[in-house]
């Protein structure tokens, strides 16, 4: 194996550790100690590669929403989207989960959501709504939801959003968002 791919095998098993471990500890407990241990190197390889624990926590919340392409859809199917493609990603995703358990608990993690909701929100937000200039508004209102819903199903598991089936979920929260994304300005 060369030097580069060794660096690079090395610097995925820091990650994939510092996710596991800011999702389960949270960022104040997770320890660069502990995550070196979990990646199975030295601590200071982890100094070395991300300087410090707000450099690696950047890069281990470096998340990608993935959000589907909404401009071939029905404007009307928009809102229904946007929560499903949430959900199934909460789902399957426990780093999301443990980034927002960071993220209302750190001023760090909740920088890192807001800029990742706003650099992956944001555009989707403006190509939709009838006016671009109250994108980030919309946007705001939308993550509202979102996160709402994500907090009480997946982090604080309030049993009757637990309950609640997707379906369920996407028919009460769809037409919220898709108000927020696509009707008139009150």
């Amino acid at each position: 194996m060369t030097t580069a791919r060794r660096s690079d095998a090395t610097r995925a098993a820091i990650l994939e550790a510092a996710r596991e471990r800011f999702a389960s500890d949270g960022y104040d407990r997770a320890t660069i100690r502990a995550i070196a241990r979990d990646a199975g190197i030295d601590p200071s390889m982890v100094m070395r590669y991300y300087g410090n624990k707000e450099g690696l926590f950047a890069a281990a919340s470096e998340i990608e929403i993935g959000l589907p392409e909404l401009g071939g859809l029905p404007a009307q199917h928009i809102g229904a989207v946007l929560v499903t493609h949430f959900l199934e990603r909460w789902e399957r995703d426990e780093v999301l989960t443990g980034m927002l358990r960071v993220g209302v608990t750190n001023a760090a993690g909740a920088e890192r959501m807001r800029e990742i909701f706003a650099q992956q929100l944001g555009p989707v937000t403006r190509g939709v709504c009838p006016d671009p200039a109250q994108a980030p508004q919309r946007a705001a209102l939308v993550a509202s939801q979102i996160l709402g819903m994500a907090l009480t199903r997946y982090v604080l598991r309030l049993p009757p959003a637990v309950d609640m089936s997707k379906d369920e979920v996407v028919a009460w929260l769809g037409p919220t968002v898709q108000r927020y994304l696509t009707a008139e300005a009150p």
